[in-house]
């Protein structure tokens, strides 16, 4: 008895070791993978990558390396488009798809779930799409440019906070929050405006084929269907490929199909907790195996706790964790690496005064901070919120600067939004400039309105 017990003791001290092992050398790896700053960090230089690349001898590579042509067919059945079209099309039908799931969560479970939290990012979201979107259309209204006004209109929050992320610990936790929050509720106001405003001929039989898969997911989430396979084969193959053919741009089937995500864990916190603690009682009882190896009746308890685990978590939550790492690190810097290669010449130089980027730059420059910052105000000054935990009027105003940093979502929609090359090439320079600036004087006042001893919050 007393050698069986000691068996099972240094059993359990080897594998605390090993386990120990395991998590120094993974640890690091996670932390990189769940921190969003390096991801801003990531499409900084896969922007500069794309700049460099585009102004060397290797420029025609760059530009013809895009218009691959792929495709597949099953049957008499085909799709072949370019690289950089599934690119726009396709892989980013995955980012709008985190951007839903985001914007699902906060709304039930986060930041936006009551009155409270959410009429001061709300607000202050709907001040800085506003406010630049007039300011572009003063200089653009009733000309050839005048469709580009949804260009100045969104944030990058990705960059926001990786530049935010150079202030180290200095920075509020609760800035942070106010603008991960208001950028969701931009990338919602994106989301509509180009479903709305920037889509092509519809044609209704591809629609009513999206509509009609779109009920089957929402019947699937009614009655319960937890499978990522379920909503996977129906949201891509149905919903995104009818989307893809109806006119209405593919990448905003990936935010409906993720509206039709179960939230709700299948078994509750108790029933998870008398489950597992069941299955370990067992687990203590069974014959310990030498070395690391385990007995067959272990791993069927093993398995028996995996599949407990699985019906604990919530699809959406396991989608959006699954999927972010993807999004920041792969999808988001191809697009930018593909997007974002501007050729420098004197004539696009030169065009820089005119209204298009003229536009696109106060506006994204004077326009995010005056509609971020001045709704704010009118917010707290009602009554109906009040400035988040150890900030100021001049953090909060650092903030609307770097709500000007529209670097993903405005190429994005300046792509869709121009027809002339030069247009969205002016618009893709106006863009960087502005960011760039944008973000310089952002960071500046946060620095400076923030106290050394700045506790977070």
């Amino acid at each position: 008895m007393k050698e069986e017990r000691g068996s099972r003791e240094e059993f359990v001290q080897e594998e605390r070791e090993r386990e120990a092992i395991i998590e120094r050398l993974f640890h690091p790896v996670e932390q990189l993978i769940r921190n969003q700053p390096i991801s801003g960090i990531l499409l900084f230089i896969a922007v500069i990558i794309a700049l460099i690349w585009a102004n060397s001898p290797l420029s025609n590579f760059y530009h013809h390396l895009w218009e691959i042509p792929l495709g597949f067919n099953i049957g008499e059945y085909g799709i072949t488009k370019s690289l950089h079209h599934w690119i726009n099309e396709g892989l980013m039908a995955i980012f709008f798809f985190v951007i839903g799931l985001e914007i699902k969560r906060e709304v039930i479970l986060g930041e936006l779930s009551s009155w409270k939290k959410a009429s001061l990012p709300v607000f202050a979201a709907i001040g800085g799409m506003i406010a630049p979107a007039v300011i572009y259309l003063i200089f653009n209204k009733g000309t050839s440019g005048e469709s580009g006004w949804g260009v100045p209109m969104a944030t990058d929050i990705a960059f926001a906070l990786g530049i935010l992320s150079l202030l180290g610990k200095r920075v509020p936790t609760s800035l942070k929050i106010f603008l991960t929050a208001l950028a969701i509720v931009d990338d919602l106001g994106a989301v509509l405006v180009i479903a709305i405003f920037y889509t092509n001929d519809l044609i209704i039989n591809y629609l009513e084929l999206g509509a009609f898969f779109f009920l089957i997911l929402g019947i699937g989430n009614l009655i319960g269907i937890r499978k990522t396979l379920f909503y996977s084969i129906f949201g891509i193959g149905g919903l995104w490929v009818a989307f893809l053919h109806s006119g209405i741009h593919a990448t905003l089937a990936g935010v409906i199909v993720a509206m039709t995500i179960p939230v709700k864990a299948k078994i509750n916190e108790k029933r998870f907790i008398n489950k597992i603690n069941k299955l370990l009682y067992k687990f203590k009882r069974t014959t310990v195996m030498k070395g690391f190896y385990v007995s067959y009746q272990q791993e069927e308890i093993i398995e028996n706790m995996r599949a407990t685990q699985d019906e604990a978590a919530s699809p959406l939550q396991w989608l959006e964790h699954a999927l972010s790492p993807l999004v920041s690190y792969i999808i988001i810097p191809l697009f930018a690496l593909a997007n974002s290669g501007i050729e420098f010449n004197s004539e696009l130089l030169a065009s820089m005064g005119t209204s298009i980027p003229l536009g696109i730059m106060i506006a994204l420059i004077l326009g995010k901070v005056l509609g971020i910052s001045g709704f704010s105000f009118l917010v707290i000054k009602a009554g109906w919120s009040e400035l988040p935990k150890f900030t100021n009027w001049g953090i909060i105003l650092g903030a609307g600067f770097l709500g000007g940093i529209g670097f993903t979502m405005s190429i994005f929609i300046s792509e869709l939004a121009f027809d002339s090359e030069l247009a969205r090439t002016q618009s893709k320079m106006a863009i960087l400039l502005a960011s760039t600036l944008a973000a310089s004087i952002g960071l500046a006042l946060i620095r400076h309105f923030t106290p050394n001893h700045q506790t977070k919050g």
